[in-house]
């Protein structure tokens, strides 16, 4: 034989059987807090979606290996059993509940892919679920010696211990836009945008097939037309004061909402034997950062992500970055050298609403839509800043069968 001349196939490409996959995924409507979800209890806004993403499947409640939920302000009693439970999913699927504040509903979507790719199960519906509407008064008890012997309410717990900053949110975001030079100006712009690509895409039904209507709510709450930034630069500063350099305000802030949303994760020999089109998790990752400018948390993380995977930003084709604040996403989108109107094109947080313990399991949601419903780009990044200095990322590759939806023509297709 000529081996000057002889050239080898190439080995066809091996997939680990237990890679995970997403092969469904679902989410309420996000209501504003106190209005049309306000009497709905977390349990009871998590347990339609889990209920649906089983359905969708066509599986019964017994191949559920377990539910993995994330929640900040809940009442406690491990939310995701009790919301597992209230789905008629039975006594036999166990639950677990997330606290990685504003990133765990993706942590539990990681979380239950470690668990797939390790083998330990089949099925998880894993995401997020808040009602900062119902959550509970929470009080430090009283000190001894105090005022009246009073409890001390409180808003949130702390987020990092003296010495370091634990600054809050607003004040953090001003912080983070100011260094990075952020202008209200850009910000304002970013806020209208967001919100325009978000009440567009909800003319257009772009998330119908996600949503699952509870609490008499079929509809995203807070999206307003005729936004525009001429109206937000009315607005003050709601966190620094004006003469102080603010930029930040309640225009181009999210807003504080309840909702839930969660995904099927499963093994890749299962999505396989099914045929079911899905995102195959390629990569994930939480990084730690500086406690005073949380916002800028996801940057090292996607980073890190892209980095092991030889990609940059330009190789991946849907993004859905958590939009806490115009200023904070604008800062990570300057430090990864990346265009912000490539960012969450039907919309993001500012627009749709941030429901804490969720909205990184939304995001998700998200890219499921766009790249699995709509056949859209092969390659799919969410990220999102949490308090106290961390990011949490995950990196998504489209696999399977084409959806039976055709493609309405969002995004670039890499």
């Amino acid at each position: 034989m000529n081996t000057l001349n002889h050239v080898e196939a190439a080995p066809p490409e091996r997939t680990d059987p237990n890679a995970p996959a997403i092969v469904a995924a679902r989410r309420t409507p996000l209501g504003s807090r106190g209005r049309g979800l306000a009497d709905v209890r977390v349990e009871q806004l998590a347990a339609p979606v889990l209920r649906a993403l089983v359905d969708d499947l066509g599986l019964s409640p017994r191949h559920v290996s377990e539910v993995v939920l994330g929640n900040c302000m809940g009442p406690g009693g491990n939310v995701a059993r009790v919301a597992a439970l209230a789905a008629g999913l039975g006594p036999g699927v166990p639950g677990l509940t997330v606290d990685r504040q504003c990133g765990s509903g993706l942590e539990a979507i990681t979380l239950a892919a470690g668990l797939v790719q390790a083998g330990r199960g089949t099925v998880y519906l894993a995401g997020g679920a808040e009602s900062a509407s119902t959550a509970p008064i929470r009080s430090w008890p009283a000190r001894a010696g105090g005022q009246d012997g009073e409890p001390q309410r409180y808003e949130r717990a702390p987020f990092a211990p003296p010495p370091f900053p634990d600054p809050e949110m607003g004040e953090a975001a001003d912080l983070v836009a100011h260094e990075a030079g952020i202008s209200r100006i850009r910000q304002d712009a970013y806020a209208a945008r967001s919100h325009a690509r978000a009440v567009a895409a909800m003319e257009a039904k772009r998330f119908a097939d996600e949503l699952v209507p509870v609490g008499g709510l079929d509809h995203d709450e807070r999206p307003r037309a005729g936004l525009t930034s001429a109206r937000l630069a009315r607005l003050r500063p709601a966190f620094v004061p004006d003469d102080a350099g603010g930029t930040v305000t309640a225009g181009n802030s999210c807003g504080v909402n309840d909702g839930a949303a969660a995904v099927a994760v499963v093994p890749e020999r299962l999505r396989a034997r099914h045929n079911w089109p899905g995102l195959r998790i390629l990569d994930w990752a939480c990084t730690g950062t500086d406690p005073g400018r949380p916002g800028l948390g996801l940057v090292a993380t996607v980073r890190q992500v892209l980095d092991r995977q030889g990609l940059g930003m330009d190789d991946i084709g849907a993004i859905e970055f958590v939009e806490a604040f115009a200023g904070q996403v604008l800062a990570c989108a300057d430090a990864l050298d990346l265009d912000p109107d490539r960012l969450c094109p039907e919309g993001g947080a500012l627009a749709l609403g941030h429901a804490w313990g969720a909205t990184g399991a939304v995001v998700m949601v998200r890219l499921f839509t766009r790249m699995v419903r709509d056949d859209g780009p092969s390659l799919g990044l969410a990220a999102v800043s949490v308090g106290g200095g961390m990011g949490v990322a995950a990196l998504v590759r489209r696999v399977g069968p084409p959806s039976k939806r055709r493609r309405r023509g969002t995004g670039s297709d890499r």
